[in-house]
């Protein structure tokens, strides 16, 4: 006799497992949790721009690194692009 029907057999001997809430409270649960995660990811929006380096915010984070002080050296820290 096969060891693998047995096995098996016994975590069905007649019994029915119910899930103890509504399909629908999972669903509602799954979509509050994903809303309530959304809000966090909004409340963390555009924060790299107000912790960036003094360089990249002084001529405006564009890319052009013309300004009235001149053009940033290679020891500059946005320098690098």
């Amino acid at each position: 006799m096969s060891f693998m029907p047995t096995v098996a057999g016994l975590g069905t001997a007649g019994t029915v497992r119910e899930l103890p809430m509504s399909p629908y409270a999972y669903w509602a649960i799954s979509l509050a949790s994903f809303l309530v995660l959304l809000g966090l990811l909004w409340a963390f929006r555009n924060t790299a721009a107000k912790y960036d380096t003094p360089a990249r915010v002084r001529d405006g984070g564009n890319g052009s690194r013309g300004d009235a002080q001149g053009s940033p050296g290679a020891s500059d820290p946005g320098a690098h692009h």
